[in-house]
C-alpha cells in the first residue's frame, strides 16, 4: 500500500463536500484547528452550494474534488461531512494526478466511498473525524488525527468487552461505515477480504438492517477470509413493534459465532465524539486479551 507524504507546517488542506451540503457558517473551528498545526487552508467550490439534500450536483461535487487531487499544492482533501452523495461522483472522477502525487483523504460516514475504492488502488487514508464534528470531537480524536497527519505511529490501548473473542491477528485494516460497505458490494469499489482486519460502524439503522447487512459479508465470502473484525461504534440503533430480538452488538456476535478470528467490540471510532483517527490500508495487530485489547499501527 502506498503511503501518501507527511504533512509538513506551511502544507495546505483543502476543505470541501463530496455528499450533503455545508451551508452553515461552522468551518471556524476546524480551520483554527488546522492553522494551530502550522497548515494552510483552502477552502473548496461545494462549501455552500445547496441542491437538496446535496452540496451541489454530482458534476460540482466531482470537479471540486477533482481540482483539489490535481493541485500539487494541496497535501490533504478534508471531506466537510457525511450524508449521502459520495458514490454519485465517485464514478466522475480521474486518479492518474492523484497516482503522481498521492495526498490523505480524511473523512468517515459516506467518505467510506472514497476509502474502499482508494484501498483497492492501493493507497492508504484516514478514518476520522471532519470539519463540522470539532466542536463536539474528544480530545483523542482531535490529537490521534493530528498524529495520523503528520506521520506519528498510532497504537490503541482499551479496555476488553465481554463480548470480545479473544486472540491476535495482522493484516491489512479495511472498512468503514456498514451500510456503505453493503451498498458497494458489487460494484469496482467493493472491499476485498482476503487477509485482511475488518473495522464497522454505523448509525440510526433498524437491527433487523444490521442482521441482513452482517448476513450480506458471510455470503459474499468476506467473513470466511478477513483476520478479524473490529467493531466500532453501533449508534442510535432503532427497532421495529415488533423487536428484533438482539442489539447491534449481539447480531454481529451472532453471525460471527461459527469464526474462531478474534472480534473487538465498542472501539473509539464511528459515529460518537471520541471518534480516533485509523489510517485503513495500514497493517495493523489486533491483540485482544480478557483484560485489554491492543491496536497497533505497523510501519
Amino acid at each position: 500500500m502506498i503511503t501518501p507524504l507527511k504533512l509538513q507546517k506551511g502544507d495546505t488542506v483543502a476543505i470541501l463536500a463530496t455528499a450533503r451540503k455545508n451551508t452553515d457558517d461552522n468551518l471556524k473551528p476546524a480551520i483554527d484547528l488546522l492553522h494551530s498545526w502550522g497548515l494552510e487552508v483552502l477552502i473548496g467550490n461545494t462549501i455552500g452550494l445547496d441542491n437538496n439534500q446535496l452540496a451541489g450536483t454530482d458534476e460540482q461535487r466531482a470537479a471540486d474534488f477533482q481540482q483539489q487531487l490535481d493541485n500539487p499544492n494541496v497535501k490533504a482533501i478534508w471531506c466537510v461531512r457525511g450524508g449521502y452523495g459520495t458514490v454519485r461522483m465517485i464514478d466522475l472522477l480521474d486518479f492518474t494526478q492523484f497516482k503522481q502525487n498521492p495526498k490523505w483523504i480524511i473523512g468517515f460516514s459516506d467518505i467510506t466511498v472514497l476509502h474502499s475504492h482508494l484501498n483497492l488502488m492501493g493507497y492508504k487514508s484516514i478514518h476520522g473525524i471532519m470539519p463540522i464534528s470539532i466542536p463536539k470531537a474528544s480530545k483523542e480524536a482531535i490529537e490521534t488525527l493530528e498524529m495520523a497527519l503528520f506521520g506519528e505511529p498510532l497504537s490503541y490501548e482499551i479496555t476488553s468487552d465481554v463480548k470480545n473473542r479473544l486472540g491476535t491477528a495482522s493484516g491489512e485494516l479495511i472498512g468503514g461505515n456498514l451500510s456503505i460497505l453493503y451498498s458497494l458490494f458489487g460494484s469496482p469499489s467493493a472491499i476485498e477480504c482476503q487477509d485482511k482486519i475488518l473495522f464497522i460502524e454505523d448509525l440510526d439503522e433498524y437491527l433487523y438492517h444490521i442482521d441482513r447487512m452482517m448476513m450480506n459479508l458471510k455470503r459474499n465470502g468476506c467473513l470466511e477470509n478477513i483476520k478479524g473484525i473490529i467493531v466500532g461504534s453501533m449508534s442510535k440503533m432503532r427497532d421495529n413493534e415488533i423487536p428484533w430480538g438482539k442489539n447491534a452488538l449481539e447480531i454481529i456476535e451472532d453471525i460471527t459465532k461459527n469464526y474462531s478470528f478474534p472480534v473487538l467490540y465498542n472501539f473509539p471510532a464511528g459515529h460518537i465524539d471520541d471518534n480516533r483517527a485509523l489510517i485503513l490500508g495500514n497493517k495493523v495487530t489486533m491483540e485482544v486479551t480478557d483484560k485489554k485489547s491492543i491496536l497497533k499501527f505497523n510501519d
